[in-house]
């Protein structure tokens, strides 16, 4: 009898056992994967360009997060979460794309979408190049592959070991991060780090954000400096995309002092243009959105208010599947411009076809 109960207490201790090793083991993997890239990392340009710019010419500039190829309508993302204004609960479910084909038809759409934009340079964010929830599909050489006559620039800002949630659909490992485009010469390109959320599980899921600061030499001797930038989403009461605002106005206003012209795009996770209520939605405003004015970015820089601001939102929630009008939707991509520039936008119309997000042109001169 006493054999029997060692056994049976043997049994369950080992079974206890199994899971404890398991979580201690997979922690010591994902601390083993963990890094951050280094603040102020130079990053190279492919397929430079021979043209140069000039300060004389109108330029165009495209933004556009495009969701790892995920996003068709029927997507929606884990992570999130909402309200209805009835007062229903929402969640997203999906840890990945539901296949292979829908990443390659939405960066089809994607490409076939800048196209028509022609512009001369390019932002993405959500690039990715290697990952479990793309099912592999190097976006940016798709990408640049369709978009031959244009440098690129590609920095990570996503680099994770393999993210076990959901369970019943894991994220899987990740590779991914900010591509830029130019239609001419590019003269240097940093990363810089944005202050992330460092506490102990955030820290392995969260993205290694940053911007990058590309340099276009101008005939006048001057520099059009171009920011990509992807700040955080997932950041309880704001806190840390303060510090990011922090550290990008510095940024700006260090390169203007010298002289230059500055343009930020990219996906800002704020609401940009006083959008908090302006799109018809049957959801509560998300706890997330937080807003920028331009009392709040550096001296000598604004906002570009789109001139169809109203009557097109950049981003749309992803607690759920995508239905117009139902979903919240706002203003969160766009252009910060210094005063030295002269610029007009325009939110893209996608119906949200390829991305959670839409695209946003920025046509500008240099004063």
């Amino acid at each position: 009898m006493k054999k029997r109960t060692k056994r049976i207490l043997l049994t369950i201790g080992i079974l206890l056992l199994i899971p404890i090793l398991f979580v201690a083991g997979y922690v010591g993997y994902m601390s083993f994967q963990y890094y951050r890239i280094a603040d102020n990392t130079n990053v190279k340009t492919e397929n430079q360009q021979i043209s140069m710019a000039k300060a004389s010419q109108t330029f165009t500039l495209t933004t556009y997060n495009i969701g790892f190829g995920a996003y068709d309508h029927d997507f929606s993302f884990f992570m999130d979460s909402g309200e209805m204004k009835d007062g229903t609960k929402v969640q997203g479910k999906n840890g990945r794309a539901q296949s292979e084909k829908i990443v390659l038809d939405n960066t089809s759409g994607v490409i076939d979408t800048i196209q028509r934009e022609s512009s001369d340079f390019y932002f993405f964010q959500e690039v990715d190049v290697d990952a479990t929830r793309s099912f592999h599909v190097d976006q940016r050489a798709k990408i640049e592959k369709a978009m031959k006559h244009y440098a690129d620039i590609f920095t990570l800002n996503f680099h994770s070991a393999y993210l076990l949630y959901p369970f019943h659909e894991p994220h899987g490992a990740v590779k991914a991060g900010l591509l830029t485009l130019s239609k001419y010469q590019v003269k240097d390109t940093v990363r810089r780090q944005y202050p992330v959320d460092n506490s102990f599980i955030t820290k392995f899921t969260d993205l290694d954000r940053c911007f990058m600061v590309s340099r276009i030499p101008l005939d006048n001797g001057k520099d059009l400096v171009l920011i990509n930038s992807h700040m955080s989403a997932y950041d309880k009461g704001g806190k840390i995309r303060q510090k990011q605002l922090k550290v990008l106005n510095k940024a700006m206003s260090d390169e203007y002092k010298k002289g230059n012209y500055v343009i930020v795009g990219g996906d800002f996770n704020h609401d940009i243009a006083d959008s908090l209520h302006t799109f018809q939605t049957e959801q509560k405003v998300p706890a997330w959105v937080f807003q920028i004015h331009d009392k709040d970015i550096a001296e000598h820089f604004h906002i570009v208010q789109a001139d169809n601001k109203k009557e097109v939102a950049t981003c749309r929630s992803t607690d759920m599947p995508y239905q117009k009008n139902v979903n919240y939707t706002a203003v969160l991509d766009g252009f910060i411009v210094s005063d030295n520039i002269e610029a007009a936008a325009t939110n893209i119309d996608t119906d949200f076809m390829y991305s959670d997000h839409n695209p946003v042109t920025v046509t500008f001169q240099l004063k």
